[in-house]
């Protein structure tokens, strides 16, 4: 069970953890949202649930509920800056389609 970080999405990440002395790791979920169904609902975890599933790539703890892993298992998140917008980007080997803006994906 992997899920990778390029570097320059685990400084920032790193970052974001820094400013929160309470801070467990950084959780990676789905919702349902967006016109293709799923979407990625990232945070700063405050707590582990029993359910949750730890991983660990350089340095950061990621935590995934273990009914979200199978649908973002593989997944790489990078860190990008498009002109005065920043955000995260995640490619998906699971996703089999997305919507045109990028918000969602589907998967079998």
């Amino acid at each position: 069970m992997t899920l990778q970080l390029t570097e320059t999405a685990a400084a920032r990440i790193a970052h974001f953890l820094s400013l929160d002395e309470n801070a467990k790791g950084f959780r990676v979920a789905i919702k349902k949202m967006g016109c293709s169904g799923w979407g990625y609902d990232v945070s700063i975890a405050q707590n582990i649930e029993s359910d949750d599933v730890l991983l660990e790539d350089k340095g950061i703890t990621l935590i995934v509920p273990k009914d979200a892993l199978e649908k973002i298992e593989g997944t790489t998140i990078d860190y990008q800056k498009q002109g005065i917008n920043q955000i995260f980007v995640y490619e998906n080997p699971n996703a089999t389609g997305e919507c045109g803006c990028g918000e969602s994906f589907t998967t079998n």
